[in-house]
């Protein structure tokens, strides 16, 4: 007996069940229109460092996610970041070659994914110890390792998609960015996609609802989460790379600063879902975007208060939607395979 993946509609009850959520969207862009009107250059600007700042996290967003829909909570995203962005940044300097540090970053987290899996898949220790073991590991690996003043060959610039750059607003924002932004665009449909439309999909769904189920018509669970863990902590890993070959340019110890767990709010505020965590992602982005603006504009505000807006907007996320959203059945559950 196999699992079929099922193709899901969108009906005219989803947009009753979820009225609230089109009608933000909807007064979210009417607000951006008129913005756009008034001072059409800050507003790109705002929109554009958004996008940007959004990435890591949607990234490391979209790490937990296919964690914990395959049962394995992960909050070792925040040291699988770290651990991406070190040896990324290493490899940069050491071998001037964006893209082969780019590829080590993604294999970092790969590893550490892999480190994961081992601990709560095969070792059946507790998730929230094996991730804990994780962020512990990288940020001494990373603070020992690390050697200040080194200087790398540059970062990723932006590039400019052909006339699709030229279009007003959308244009500057989408299709003018490095490539590790667009790649991010990229994963996050492909996933959607994957996850919800495809066999490999349904049997990961499978397995963090009802393993014992899945286990039944022959799906190895065992195997699933050890690949998607491992697929988890290259697209940390790819948070990383971000950071020191796209975003800074260069490494300082704990530089993550607490996005990995970010991450893991803006996955439960997308309800487990890649476009979710998208939109979840623009907004803690945006926080992000809006610090830069008002520094940049000289508003006179303590720059704690600037700084502390994402973790504020964490706390109010995870106050209000933590029990209203429903996580994958057996996330968290070391499965026990009957009579083996």
């Amino acid at each position: 007996m196999e699992l079929t993946a099922v193709p899901r509609k969108i009906s005219t009850n989803w947009f009753i069940k979820n009225r609230w959520l089109v009608l933000i969207f909807i007064i979210i862009i009417g607000s951006i229109a008129y913005a756009y009107a008034v001072n059409g250059r800050v507003t790109t600007a705002v929109l554009a460092s958004t996008l940007r700042q959004s990435t890591p996290l949607v990234l490391g967003a979209l790490c937990g996610l296919i964690c914990e829909r395959s049962g394995v909570i992960n909050i070792g995203i925040e040291g699988q970041m770290l651990m991406g962005a070190f040896l990324a940044f290493m490899a940069n300097v050491y071998l001037g070659n964006l893209w082969v540090a780019l590829a080590i970053g993604i294999l970092a987290g790969a590893l550490m994914g892999l480190l994961l899996a081992f601990m709560s898949v095969t070792l059946k220790m507790d998730q929230i110890i094996g991730g804990t073991v994780i962020n512990i590991l990288a940020i001494g690996l990373t603070g020992y390792f690390y050697i200040s003043g080194l200087t790398t060959q540059g970062k990723f610039q932006p590039f400019a998609l052909g006339p699709l750059a030229e279009i007003p607003l959308i244009g500057p924002v989408f299709f003018k960015n490095p490539p590790i932004t667009y790649m991010a665009i990229v994963i996050v449909f492909v996933l959607h996609y994957v996850l919800f439309y495809t066999r490999w999909g349904l049997r990961t769904r499978a397995v963090g609802e009802h393993p014992s189920a899945a286990d039944t018509v022959g799906i190895n669970v065992y195997k699933m989460r050890y690949i998607n863990v491992t697929i988890g902590g290259m697209l940390a890993g790819l948070a990383g790379a971000f950071l020191t070959l796209e975003g800074v340019g260069t490494f300082e110890r704990g530089m993550t600063n607490g996005r990995g767990f970010l991450a893991l709010a803006i996955m439960i505020f997308g309800k487990w879902t890649p476009l979710g965590a998208w939109g979840a992602a623009f907004l803690f982005g945006f926080t992000y975007a809006i610090q830069t603006q008002l520094q940049f504009m000289g508003v006179n505000l303590p720059p704690q208060f600037i700084g502390s807006l994402p973790y504020i907007l964490t706390i109010l996320v995870l106050a209000g939607f933590v029990g209203r959203s429903r996580p994958p059945a057996a996330e968290g559950k070391p499965y026990e395979k009957e009579g083996g």
